[in-house]
């Protein structure tokens, strides 16, 4: 009997490796035929000179040709940001979002894409499939202007089937698994914003859609380096697995004065414009994009290589720049990450410096603000390692007084010996090391690299944050609100049901998180 049960599951295993290897064949096939044709960063040198080109040039001289910085903290800045940087273009808007939502602030930020278009503007908006099916007709529409193109990266060809798209991704896992989880604004080759933020009311801050406020960072590029950026835009855009959104749906028809109606009813209601108005009211798009940026000669733009979407390694990755990082600090590692599964290669780093003397603190999402509680299962096994080897581990947890359940750590910060600073979409994760492309920027500039510094040591103040210490081989939470101080054994105002969940989950294999 035992005999026949395991023929039928090797039997059972070879159908289903035979039917992923055509499932994979036949993806290949149709992604070889849908690939749309090859398009370039519009120059910057040709064409009539836009507003930005105005404003950065004298600056950008007389600064040695260096590139400018600036850090995007809060997250009304963040939205007036990306509003001026498309109102202001006059040449080209080139955009990757792993997360685009069709809520108040994602609506808002569609019609200034659409008003750049309609204005001749030329907009490239690359997206993360995963999030947006479902979501189709909304892109689909916006599409549907002439100087606009969408392109879904790694995409289901199943859109409206729910059952086939699960076979689909059943057959298809170890492809799905790989994420497009940059993020990048570029308006005009001039300025370019990186960072952590999605585009959605949780990361502006907006009302509405029942949102939490995800804290977050970016940051402004301007100068020499945003031709970098867009160069490896144009790799992400030109690769064999980013799909032109129309390739995916047999037939669409849509009306622009429709779809124009439709992105009036979502901007004009009264929740979006009194947001919209308040957001810009004290921001214009010298205060946020041009007068804060503080030049330096020491900014690299780190980026994966397109292959890692295949899973190959002709070169470095980002992961290689940011363990070089680490393992060269001196005196100090803050490292602030929503996510955080480092693996042994990256337990192994922080341990051993560590070891060596060097301070290292480490902010994390506590259990009761994480969205995402599998992750966090898969990263209690690193805490007791991390504090026994003397780093400082905290979780963050908002103080009651700003809903602490509706309240996310989601910035990606890495900053050694308060000299030199990491800011992007990396988290420090194996889903981040090894499967998803990520983006970030690499500085050096004391006055920025101060205020990160700064941040981390406001958000993990006792009111922002629980310290976990060791006490006999025991994990401890330091818990202080309403000037009441103790320590807690259990994982602080998280629901049995997720402290159970998590327990369960964290027993099972996490090298896939």
């Amino acid at each position: 009997m035992l005999t026949q049960i395991t023929v039928l599951l090797v039997l059972l295993a070879l159908g289903l490796f035979l039917a992923s290897l055509l499932a994979l064949r036949s993806y290949t096939r149709f992604a070889k035929k849908a690939r749309g044709p090859v398009t370039r960063a519009l120059p910057v040198a040709k064409g009539p000179r836009t507003r930005l080109d105005a404003l950065l040039d004298p600056l950008i001289a007389a600064n040695g040709g260096q590139n400018g910085l600036a850090n995007i903290l809060d997250h009304k800045q963040a939205f007036a940001a990306r509003t001026h940087a498309a109102r202001m273009a006059g040449r080209s808007l080139d955009l990757i979002y792993y997360i685009w939502a069709t809520d108040t602030s994602g609506w808002l930020l569609l019609s200034e894409l659409l008003a750049a278009a309609d204005r001749g503007v030329r907009v490239r908006l690359l997206l993360d499939d995963v999030n947006v099916q479902g979501f189709d007709l909304a892109f689909l529409g916006l599409n549907q202007h002439p100087n606009v193109e969408v392109r879904l990266f790694n995409p289901v060809l199943n859109r409206g089937h729910r059952l086939r798209r699960m076979v689909e991704f059943g057959l298809g896992l170890s492809r799905f698994n790989r994420r497009m989880h940059g993020k990048v604004w570029i308006t005009d080759g001039r300025v370019a914003l990186l960072g952590g933020r999605n585009i959605g009311d949780t990361y502006f801050g907006a009302p509405g859609s029942g949102a939490r406020l995800s804290h977050d960072a970016d940051m402004v590029l301007a100068g020499p380096l945003v031709q970098s950026v867009e160069q490896v835009f144009d790799t992400y855009w030109n690769m064999g697995l980013s799909l032109p959104i129309l390739t995916l749906w047999k037939s669409f028809r849509i009306s622009m004065a429709r779809y124009r109606r439709r992105v009036a009813r979502h901007i004009h209601t009264p929740l979006a414009l009194h947001y919209q108005a308040e957001a810009l009211a004290r921001h214009s798009a010298e205060s946020l994009l041009i007068a804060p940026l503080r030049f330096t000669p020491d900014v690299t733009l780190l980026a994966d290589p397109p292959e890692k979407a295949i899973g190959k390694r002709k070169g470095p990755w980002l992961l290689d720049r940011i363990e070089t990082l680490l393992s060269t600090a001196r005196t100090e590692v803050l490292l602030t990450t929503p996510y955080f599964v480092p693996g042994r290669p990256g337990l192994a780093i922080l341990t051993d410096l560590a070891a060596r003397g060097v301070t290292v603190r480490v902010l994390t999402n506590s259990l009761a603000t994480t969205d995402l509680f599998t992750v966090h299962a898969a990263y209690r096994s690193y805490r007791l390692p991390l504090v026994a080897a003397g780093a400082a581990l905290f979780e963050f947890a908002p103080p009651k007084g700003l809903r602490r359940k509706r309240a996310l750590l989601h910035s990606k910060i890495f900053v050694v010996d308060g000299e030199q600073a990491l800011v992007g979409s990396h988290n420090f994760d194996l889903r981040s090391a090894y499967i998803n492309i990520e983006l970030g920027l690499l500085f050096r500039e004391p006055a920025l690299v101060a205020e990160l510094r700064a941040l981390f040591d406001m958000q993990t103040q006792p009111a922002n944050a629980f310290s976990v210490t060791m006490a006999n081989g025991r994990l401890h939470w330091n818990v202080v609100e309403d000037g009441r101080e103790g320590r807690e054994k259990a994982e602080p105002e998280a629901s049995v049901f997720r402290r159970m969940a998590s327990g369960l989950i964290a027993r099972l294999p996490h090298d896939w998180f």
